[in-house]
């Protein structure tokens, strides 16, 4: 397993070995890696993060428990509005002292249009991160995402002075902004034929630019040539990023959330996506890193929401509650979560941002109601990598065993190390994705140019059970300090269904 390159790993039976690459360097990754995301579909937004009159939230409507909780994960970034949601809103209708209800003819409900950009970019101040804005491609123009990008970054003319009367006479300076979402499927209410969708990024981000020049520009593009490559050909000169999605537990229409093993047999997916992405960047002629990519959604398990696309049939809204099923949240989402993170880590020369989806509620990683919120196992998930880990990715191989089920199989380890500046310092982020059984891996101290010692000091997030889950008054996983022995071959013990953070 080698950083940056699109390799299977290399599986040997029992046979568990990790050591550093001679003479390879190290790559400093973004932090914006660990960004976040929400979208205004069903209880994110109002109920979510923004709770007027609730005895949580502050004098601005939000949601203090909230901000405290994306604060001690370091939130580096979030995404909004959307999401499909973003392919019908208006961002007019959600500014100034009279704001309309509409009807989201996304998500079959009316938005009463009180959270809007004023009240999303004073809520990133208070959290601490930076805004990413992603706009109406879909029933909206070109002009009107520039318009958008006017209100939040100008003092002058129309859409700046608008601001400034609406109470806020400082440009936002809001630097990351989409030109759509998805528009790829013919889920999303304003999809594009691929004929069309790269000259409307292209004419789309023109005008943005010339709002904003240093802007940092991504488009709605996916690890399939056959879309990312006329869109690269069309509006490659004005972008930085291109965004792809990934959800892998399908589970739009039917709420049957996969096991555990199931999951597991999956956590080499996202890096697959990666590299075929990078791919298609080097057949494009943009191999020297000009674009980026951006993962800026993800999840293990899709949202609910049955039959969205199905336009004859139209929504169950009751069964949106699925989403809200803490038990359905376990190791499986947490491993899967950290494999993830690992493989933009290794690619971290490439992959730059990516967005959890969403953060609070539905899938998201906490869970808030009128009484307060939980932190589900992905929580800490995304709490270990923005609070333990060193600032450099060290290429490493590895030898792993394999994990069977089925026809399918998978290492049965996934790792990434980590290093400061002098390489004097190091972390290991390593899950092991078998059910039962703790799993020796051997280091190897001399690659590390350190003397092997005989215990290491590590942080565990692990659970009772593979299935086990946080809820309200029952925090069963959560990370843990253990001290790990090391054997006279440099083994260490990992335990089952975990993921350890090892400092060496």
């Amino acid at each position: 397993m080698l950083l940056g390159l699109c390799l299977t790993p290399l599986l040997a039976t029992a046979q568990n070995t990790v050591s550093v690459v001679r003479d390879a360097p190290m790559v400093k990754y973004n932090p914006m890696i660990f960004g976040q995301f929400i979208e205004h579909f069903d209880n994110q937004i109002y109920g979510g993060i923004y709770d007027p009159g609730s005895p949580l939230s502050d004098e601005d409507g939000f949601r203090t428990d909230v901000i405290e909780a994306l604060r001690a994960i370091k939130t580096p970034i979030v995404r909004w509005p959307g999401g499909c949601f973003v392919s019908t809103y208006h961002w007019l209708d959600g500014v100034g002292p009279e704001r309309q209800p509409v009807f989201d003819k996304t998500w079959s409900v009316e938005d009463p249009n009180t959270f809007g950009t004023d009240e999303y970019i004073k809520w990133c101040r208070k959290v601490g991160c930076e805004p990413y804005i992603c706009t109406n491609a879909g029933t909206g123009t070109p002009e009107e995402m520039s318009d958008w990008v006017e209100y939040c970054n100008l003092n002058v003319g129309k859409w700046g002075r608008l601001r400034a009367r609406n109470g806020h006479p400082e440009p936002y300076n809001v630097k990351y902004w989409s030109v759509g979402n998805e528009n790829w499927g013919a889920h999303e209410l304003g999809a594009r034929t691929v004929q069309e969708w790269g000259p409307l990024v292209r004419e789309s981000a023109k005008l943005m630019r010339s709002v904003t020049k240093d802007a940092k520009l991504f488009a709605a593009a996916t690890s399939d040539p056959g879309w990312t490559m006329p869109l690269l050909r069309a509006a490659a000169p004005y972008l930085d990023y291109i965004s792809i999605h990934g959800y892998w537990d399908p589970l739009f229409h039917v709420n049957n959330p996969a096991t555990y093993i199931d999951c597991m047999m999956k956590t080499d997916a996202p890096e697959a996506d990666i590299c075929r992405t990078i791919d298609i960047l080097h057949e494009a002629g943009l191999g020297d890193g000009r674009i980026k990519i951006a993962y800026d959604e993800w999840n293990l398990r899709n949202w609910h929401h049955p039959w969205h696309g199905d336009l004859r049939r139209g929504f169950d809204l009751e069964a949106r509650r699925k989403n809200d099923i803490n038990a359905t949240y376990t190791q499986a989402d947490a491993l899967f979560s950290a494999c993830f993170l690992n493989a933009c880590l290794r690619h971290a020369d490439w992959v730059e941002i990516a967005c959890f989806s969403p953060i609070v509620n539905t899938r998201g990683a906490i869970r808030v109601d009128k009484d307060g919120l939980v932190k589900r196992s992905t929580y800490y998930v995304l709490w270990m990598y923005t609070n333990l880990l060193q600032p450099n990715i060290v290429p490493v191989e590895g030898k792993f065993d394999k994990l069977t089920h089925g026809d399918r199989q998978t290492g049965v380890f996934d790792l990434v190390l980590t290093a400061d500046e002098t390489r004097s310092h190091y972390v290991l982020a390593v899950v092991n994705k078998d059910p039962d059984k703790a799993q020796p891996l051997t280091l190897d101290f001399a690659s590390l140019g350190k003397r092997q010692p005989r215990q290491l000091r590590a942080t565990v997030l692990s659970g009772q059970s593979p299935d086990d889950y946080n809820d309200r008054n029952r925090e069963h996983v959560v990370p843990q300090e253990q001290v790990l022995k090391v054997g006279r071959d440099g083994a260490v013990s990992i335990p089952a269904h975990s993921l350890t953070m090892i400092g060496l």
